[in-house]
């Protein structure tokens, strides 16, 4: 591992910029700062009851637990008094969330799902922080709506956080995307994946198949063949399933393969697919593309949709660049 820290990284790189002014740098290092924070509660959160149930449900109505709780203030206290940013908006909030009073006003835009995957908790599986960044499009004073709705094109950075064996950091500011394993005994991220990229196809398929009676056709046909030895790399492809999004997308990050949550019919009240355009599609696809992959709907570039509310849902194909091409040809008829 390299002795290169996170914040030296984004040092080195600003190099080349010499307009850059740090702030940036100072943003990213408050997302460390509450990585370092929440990693540090789910390594005890099977010792104490921050992992219960709390007896609300987010805006998504799905349970909240404790621990997302905790990592949502965590985020919101940490970024609304940095000085970075303008507006935030978390998957677990309904509406945009503000600095806090008192504190300076910055020029970033920041969107994030604080705890993805928290259903894994109470089983030990990794879970993880998505972030995306965009610099503010409004004059002055706290941010609008209008900031934290930008296509994803307009991203100047974005990564996660993934808390398994190891905590794990992997972001992009538009220069490749790079890996950081958490070093407890030095408190710093570390290099340790340099300039990641992904196989231009995989063996790897990540989909949650108790949902296949509800998936159009293409996508059960592309299953299929994706389960046959008379495919294009003429053997089966591997199923890998953890049910956290950013965990099965590391894994296929770096090994190659394809994740899908498609849009299916299983829940009338979410027509267009589960995940958050702005929380988790938003970033993921920024990072894959640095990396050389793909990330679709199946019929439309991620980061070229214009998001129409903060909490959108989209289908989301994303991973391998061939891999992703194939699924939009069976969308498209072409098999």
């Amino acid at each position: 591992m390299d002795t290169l820290t996170v914040s030296q990284h984004i040092i080195e790189q600003q190099k080349q910029f010499p307009e850059a002014t740090g702030e940036y740098t100072g943003l990213l290092e408050n997302i460390i700062l509450a990585a370092k924070i929440i990693t540090r509660e789910v390594r005890k959160a099977g010792l104490v009851e921050i992992m219960e149930i709390t007896g609300k449900k987010n805006v998504q109505g799905e349970d909240v637990q404790k621990l997302d709780v905790f990592a949502n203030d965590t985020m919101v206290k940490i970024l609304g008094r940095g000085g970075h940013v303008c507006i935030m908006a978390s998957e677990e909030v309904e509406d945009p969330i503000y600095p806090v009073d008192g504190y300076p006003i910055g020029k970033y835009v920041v969107s994030f799902d604080p705890l993805d995957g928290s259903s894994n908790i109470d089983v030990n599986a990794s879970i993880g922080t998505i972030f995306g960044v965009h610099r503010r499009k409004s004059e002055g004073g706290r941010g609008t709506i209008d900031d934290l709705l930008q296509k994803g094109t307009e991203l100047v950075g974005a990564g996660y956080v993934i808390y398994g064996s190891s905590t794990i950091m992997v972001y992009s500011a538009g220069f490749g995307v790079h890996g950081f394993t958490y070093d407890p005994s030095v408190g710093e991220f570390l290099l340790s994946h340099e300039d990641i990229r992904i196989p231009s196809k995989g063996s790897i398929y990540s989909i949650n198949e108790g949902n296949t009676i509800y998936w159009d056709e293409p996508i059960r046909k592309y299953v299929e063949y994706l389960k046959s030895k008379h495919n294009h790399v003429k053997k089966p492809y591997t199923a890998r399933y953890i049910g956290s999004l950013v965990a099965d997308f590391h894994r296929n990050l770096l090994r190659g393969g394809i994740f899908l949550y498609p849009r299916d019919n299983k829940d009338p009240k979410k027509p267009h697919g589960k995940l958050r355009l702005l929380y988790e599609a938003q970033p993921l696809a920024y990072i894959v593309e640095q990396a050389g992959g793909a990330a679709s709907t199946g019929t439309e570039r991620i980061l070229d949709i214009q998001p129409t509310e903060l909490h959108q849902r989209v289908p989301l194909i994303i991973g391998s660049k061939e891999d992703v091409e194939m699924v939009e040809e069976f969308i498209a008829g072409k098999y």
